[in-house]
């Protein structure tokens, strides 16, 4: 282990440094056709993708001993893959706009993959592009898994304080990270493109702490959205056409008294049909997460039930049911007792065998 430890950090001597742009670099920007994007992202300025969703992916392969990205100061977090090395996190400072990815590696052709690690609806990040070495270009477009997910979600779908091991901690950015979640352990195992629509606090009828009649920013009137809380840019759907739609959203609905039972199942019962409108042939998995437990988990399991066993009666048989373990503390609490990165580990365990079953995969 340590001999491996020695290896990558020669190999990544200069990674997640914020350096100065050297002029014989050169510059390719954030349309090239040999970079990817997996996730919301949006294309209506001219220099720029923009996005805020957590898990949105940038890929490309390149050629060169380094490379470094441009983007906006004091906009988040990356977690970053080079090759078949280790996943490292980079965070990006407010006065960092051009940050080294990786530096002194062997020279010849190299794949990475930048993943948004957090929530950016604050943040406003953007990707302007990649500076290679000195006559070197990006090589290609890497081939992307051909089986997609879809999650919707809340916090936990975030990666909300996934790196804390301190469940009174309270959220900050420093300890959130998608990249651990249930969702994209899940993703990875199956070998699988993922798209996240995903914000803490956020349910399908009622928010955190809201009140009993709902709110009217939950989950349906936020999913059209390209950039989460900007309703002036619709997604397109045909974009990314996913496999299957995992939904684990009701936990914040039910965190605290006063819940309406009819409405969160009406809420949810809509929602599942609207999605419906969209994916036609898509499987649709209704979640309850680790964080439910007692008279909350009952409320969401009868509703979630119910509205799976009424699509099923009208001929939908496409409406699936999965209930992943409650936590107990025995793996541990990330920050205010969210999942642990063992607890989401678990999740994406359980999750993963009943995809792989129900989708044959």
């Amino acid at each position: 282990m340590k001999k491996k430890l020695l290896c990558l950090v020669g190999l990544l001597c200069l990674f997640g440094s914020f350096c100065p742009v050297m002029s014989e670099e050169v510059f390719v920007p954030f349309d090239n056709q040999c970079i990817v994007y997996v996730g919301r992202v949006s294309r209506t300025t001219p220099e720029s993708i923009r996005f805020t969703y957590p898990g949105v992916s940038i890929c490309t392969e390149f050629e060169g001993t380094s490379l470094k990205m441009k983007t906006n100061p004091a906009s988040g977090a990356y977690m970053v893959e080079i090759d078949n090395l280790h996943p490292y996190r980079i965070q990006i400072g407010k006065n960092d706009s051009i940050i080294t990815l990786a530096a002194g590696l062997p020279a010849g052709v190299h794949r990475v993959k930048l993943m948004y690690a957090i929530e950016g609806y604050e943040l406003k990040p953007e990707f302007y592009g990649f500076y290679l070495d000195e006559g070197c270009r990006l090589v290609q477009a890497p081939q992307l898994p051909a089986r997609r997910i879809e999650f919707i979600g809340d916090s936990m779908t975030c990666g909300y304080g996934v790196e804390s091991e301190n469940p009174k901690d309270p959220f900050t950015y420093e300890t959130e990270n998608h990249y651990y979640t249930y969702a994209a352990e899940t993703s990875r195992a199956l070998q699988a493109q993922h798209l996240v629509v995903a914000r803490s606090g956020i349910g399908i009828y009622r928010n955190y702490n809201g009140p009993r009649e709902g709110n009217e920013d939950c989950m349906p009137a936020m999913y059209e959205q390209t950039l989460f809380m900007n309703p002036e840019e619709i997604w397109n759907h045909s974009l990314f056409v996913p496999d299957v739609v995992c939904v684990n959203l009701g936990t914040n609905d039910t965190s605290t008294k006063g819940c309406d039972k009819t409405r969160l199942q009406r809420a949810y019962r809509d929602f599942v049909e609207y999605l419906r409108g969209i994916y036609p042939k898509t499987k649709i998995v209704l979640l309850t997460g680790s964080m439910l437990n007692g008279e909350g988990l009952a409320i969401v399991k009868e509703a979630l039930d119910a509205v799976a066993a009424e699509c099923q009666s009208q001929g939908d048989m496409n409406i699936y049911r999965f209930d992943m373990s409650p936590q107990t503390g025995s793996l541990g609490y990330g920050a205010s007792y969210h999942p642990s990165r063992r607890q989401h580990q678990k999740m994406a365990f359980e999750l993963t065998g009943y995809l792989k079953d129900l989708m044959k995969w």
